[in-house]
């Protein structure tokens, strides 16, 4: 094969990577879209949708009222589903640049004739840290339904329980660790470098995307906690996290912008405890 025709198919699959990047991230939100409207649809028609540990209570025979069950199996596989098709729609775009750059990278390796393992592998490490954080925050909300803290639909049911997520997540945009994080996050080539250069064989390659994306993990989950604030039926909630977290890896704005976000979190969660105080 000439050189010219490997480089025609090269730029090929750097454009097939960008466009199966996008389609990925469209699907994840198109889910999510629907489990948003099957939700708000449920008191109108309860065989719309069935989410964990909720059933309709028929017994007035006027209202339909979400009663609480024990997840049984299935709910915690749909939950689980549901937490890992979120994080890909909410943290794909912003690992996108970190993708492209390792297929760029393994476009110029196969040219010089030291081809990288596919873009896929790398792809895939880094998905497979945010679902072991699916996982954990399945766990989490199955935690804190069982304690009443939050309704099936996600939201926090307890003004107290609201500050305490806030002022944590706000405190947590100060530390020396989120700071560690999104260093990583934020220099890819240096990343890479530290990480010992990319990789030619698929289980490195997929090795370090998955340390990719557990330095990801470090420096989100507090604002991924903030969805147990605002809930899963509002999609403006969980796009405002994730314009937020894109913004915070993508533009260069030193340290400032996680602790102008960290200190806006404390200080509205603070009002909130001082509320629930003052009220009690």
């Amino acid at each position: 094969m000439s050189e010219a025709a490997l480089e025609k198919i090269l730029r090929r699959e750097r454009a097939i990577a960008a466009t199966s990047l996008a389609a990925l991230t469209l699907l994840a939100w198109i889910y999510v879209l629907w489990l948003v409207n099957g939700m708000q649809m449920q008191p109108m028609d309860a065989g719309t949708m069935s989410m964990p540990d909720m059933d309709m209570d028929m017994s007035n025979g006027a209202v339909l009222e979400p009663v609480l069950r024990a997840w049984n199996a299935s709910d915690f596989m749909f939950t689980f589903a549901m937490w890992t098709i979120m994080m890909i729609g909410m943290m794909t775009p912003s690992a996108s640049p970190m993708i492209l750059l390792y297929a760029r990278v393994g476009r110029q390796s196969a040219l010089q004739g030291k081809p990288l393992a596919a873009t896929g592998f790398f792809a895939g490490g880094y998905l497979l840290a945010w679902t072991g954080f699916s996982l954990a925050a399945t766990i989490a909300q199955w935690v804190l339904e069982r304690t009443l803290l939050i309704t099936p639909m996600m939201a926090s049911t307890s003004t107290a329980f609201t500050g305490l997520v806030l002022v944590s997540a706000g405190l947590f945009q100060w530390t020396g660790v989120k700071n560690a994080c999104l260093t990583h996050c934020q220099n890819p080539i240096a990343f890479i470098q530290h990480h010992g250069g990319f990789r030619r064989d698929p289980l490195g390659s997929l090795t370090i995307g998955f340390r990719h994306g557990v330095y990801c993990v470090g420096c989100c989950w507090a604002l991924m906690g903030l969805l147990f604030v605002g809930g899963v039926m509002n999609p403006l909630w969980i796009a405002a996290i994730a314009i937020y977290v894109l913004v915070e890896k993508l533009v260069p704005t030193g340290r400032w912008l996680p602790r102008i976000a960290g200190a806006v979190l404390i200080a509205v969660g603070t009002w909130l405890l001082l509320a629930t105080a003052v009220g009690a």
